[in-house]
């Protein structure tokens, strides 16, 4: 397989995972685990599992220049992105964060354009303000008598995991290509587990897993287990090789997948007004992509 297809559809594959998460992380958080107990369980776990590499790769030295770089990642990504992401989606619906979670293709455009990676132009502006209009209405409406399952204060945490997330695919992807991605991973991980555990354990130590039953610890083993390491993995491998605004892009297969999931579970139930926000982000990103095409032509 060549490595630009693999790419595509690791980049598939991780966003699937993602998109996975918003119904099973509804079924579970804030009822049988608190948001702490979530990340830091969690981390634990993809911790563990950054360690398993080692028994078959070499030793990798991160250079002393790079581990305070390294270091800012993982608090980043390991400790704030999650903290937000957990923190929010227990007080809101899946519906509403995964169709937040679509725009990162724009806030990793906005940040590329901040720090010269990228240029302006008309079409690259009207695609910001337009998809940035459809996510403001998204938080905005959260407070409807309509959306008894969302709230504006979780849509606020779901965005700004967006914006860590952002910020990451952005700001690190230069060293991200200098060590291999296991490497990156462990140290990700690693820290994040030991910054986090001092915090979280009295949490994790007081789940009722008697109270579960087999729906519930399906769901709690797939979002401890999955989401965690294999896609960041993948989505590391991918930051190597293709830009990040491209990479991105792929994140609009999580609201369809996302939303299909709640609806059919019986967790939420779709809006036309969420229809029509989703529908005015992608469309935003559309003149985005638009915007490379009329470049390069």
């Amino acid at each position: 397989m060549s490595k630009s297809i693999s790419v595509h559809i690791a980049l598939i594959f991780c966003n699937v995972i993602w998109a996975c998460d918003y119904p099973f992380y509804s079924l579970v958080l804030g009822r049988y685990l608190s948001p702490m107990a979530m990340v830091t369980a969690s981390l634990l776990v993809a911790a563990l599992l950054s360690l398993i590499p080692m028994l078959w790769q070499p030793y990798e030295k991160v250079e002393s220049s790079d581990r305070l770089k390294i270091l800012c990642a993982a608090l980043l990504m390991g400790v704030v992105r999650k903290l937000c992401m957990m923190f929010g989606l227990a007080q809101t619906s899946a519906i509403d964060g995964s169709i937040i979670g679509t725009t990162t293709p724009l806030l990793v455009l906005l940040l590329s354009i901040l720090i010269g990676v990228e240029k302006f132009s008309t079409l690259r502006i009207c695609g910001l303000l337009l998809g940035m209009a459809g996510a403001v209405a998204v938080i905005v409406s959260s407070g409807g008598d309509k959306h008894v399952n969302s709230s504006v204060w979780g849509n606020i945490l779901i965005f700004s995991s967006t914006c860590v997330s952002a910020l990451y695919m952005v700001w690190f992807r230069r060293i991200l290509s200098k060590y291999r991605v296991t490497t990156i991973l462990r140290w990700i991980y690693c820290t994040s587990a030991a910054v986090l555990l001092p915090f979280g354990v009295d949490d994790m130590l007081s789940v009722n897993v008697s109270a579960m039953h087999a729906e519930i610890i399906f769901a709690t083993l797939f979002v401890l287990i999955v989401p965690t390491y294999l896609p960041n993995l993948l989505l590391n491998y991918s930051l190597r090789r293709i830009a990040p605004t491209v990479s991105s892009i792929y994140a609009y297969l999580q609201p369809v997948i996302a939303i299909a999931l709640a609806v059919a579970m019986g967790l939420d139930k779709l809006h036309w007004d969420m229809v029509i926000f989703a529908l005015i982000i992608f469309l935003g990103v559309g003149i985005v992509i638009r915007s490379y095409r009329t470049t390069t032509t």
